[in-house]
């Protein structure tokens, strides 16, 4: 990979920064604690190309990749308006869509996703399985030409504010035993589908539901893929999703720096700019180094899976996600540290930041499990779970 960005990503890098420009941290944070989406947002990044960036051109997509839709999230988080849904709607669906759906089923709902009109939401964790996926009990059986879903799912984002969900389930002859993942595709106005708002104390305009899947009928057409699927098709997406919850956070630590490093540089104690002081300057400097390396692994992250290159990228992209997950924290924490007492406040914005960085050391995965991954994958170590 090269570390020079060509003239295409640079432009469009610079594009989505002057449009998040526009709308920024207090419109983000007025529409979360107002209850509302950002759906104005949301529209102009998808009439501008930006949301579907990834997906293929004959549906509508821009045609270019995950390094992409990576830049895109990392700019928008950066600006402190970061989407939730860009990680769901366009790098899970749209990517597993694209990838296994049929002609008619790309052909249904790749170009909504790509221009922002469709949003479509992801089931896959449920209240029992955790981060064990092979644990998953939610069923399809077949009914005819028709499949009757039944399940339950937790902590997924954005629901309400969805045309359809992709739900994670497994066919009823595959009850036990490895996950072998049957993907449908419900609008989310089919009967028997239902969902309960779960209350957070992260300050997001995208809200997270308990799912209830009762006795849904679904047509033949609404599975993606093979109902024997092998478990590479479930993390055709996941890994995706791991590169843009990377994004985010590296986002969210550069908001962070910049707002601390504005701050010191104007705040004055006996007669200097406190940031002028080592105690503040060094930390934040470390902030820096740590965003900046792991922007390198999410780059190299995006670049494998973008070659085609599944089994690198899945190790890259995980530790992308742990690097950004530890280095948003650490940002976000000597942010506040540095605007002191003003840190704590709603004027400075920082505050609504420090719950929302703890997501990224949870999900889409925990740092605890990526820790295992790689003590099993990349050395070799023995299997811990």
């Amino acid at each position: 990979m090269s570390f020079i960005e060509t003239e295409e990503q640079k432009a469009l890098r610079q594009a989505v920064a002057a449009m998040a420009a526009n709308y920024g941290q207090d419109y983000y944070l007025e529409k979360a604690r107002s209850g509302q989406h950002t759906t104005e947002l949301w529209n102009e990044a998808g009439k501008l190309g930006f949301i579907g960036v990834n997906l293929p051109e004959e549906y509508g997509g821009g045609g270019a990749g995950m390094y992409e839709l990576s830049m895109v999230m990392e700019e928008m988080s950066a600006a402190g308006s970061a989407l939730l849904m860009m990680v769901v709607s366009p790098a899970i669906n749209g990517t597993i869509i694209s990838k296994f759906g049929t002609e008619e089923q790309k052909k249904r709902w790749i170009p909504g996703i790509a221009d922002g009109s469709i949003t479509m939401a992801f089931a896959i964790t449920e209240p029992d399985a955790g981060s064990n996926s092979h644990r998953i009990t939610t069923t399809a059986r077949r009914d005819g030409s028709d499949w009757i879903l039944k399940g339950q799912k937790t902590f997924i984002s954005g629901i309400d504010q969805a045309q359809a969900v992709l739900v994670v389930g497994r066919t009823e002859d595959h009850k036990t035993g490895n996950l072998k993942p049957a993907l449908f595709v419900i609008p989310t106005d089919t009967p028997g589908l239902n969902w309960t708002k779960i209350e957070m104390e992260i300050v997001s305009p995208e809200s997270q539901f308990q799912v209830f899947l009762d006795d849904v009928r679904l047509p033949a057409d609404a599975l993606v893929g093979s109902e024997d699927a092998a478990i590479a098709q479930l993390f055709a997406g996941l890994n995706p999703e791991r590169i843009m919850g990377a994004a985010s956070a590296v986002g969210v630590g550069r908001f962070a720096i910049n707002k601390a490093v504005d701050y010191v540089k104007t705040r004055q104690v006996w007669k200097v700019p406190i940031g002028s002081h080592q105690g503040l300057s060094h930390p934040l400097a470390q902030n820096h180094i740590e965003v900046e390396l792991a922007k390198l692994m999410m780059q190299k992250a995006a670049t494998l899976y973008d070659a085609g290159d599944d089994f690198g990228a899945a190790e890259a992209a995980n530790m992308a996600k742990y690097a950004a997950g530890e280095a948003s924290v650490r940002a976000v924490d000597q942010a506040v540290q540095s605007l002191g007492g003003n840190g704590l406040t709603k004027e400075y914005g920082i505050a609504a930041a420090v719950t929302a960085s703890k997501l990224a050391r949870i999900a889409p995965v925990s740092r605890e499990m990526i820790l295992n991954f790689v003590a099993q994958t990349s050395l070799g170590l023995p299997r811990s779970y």
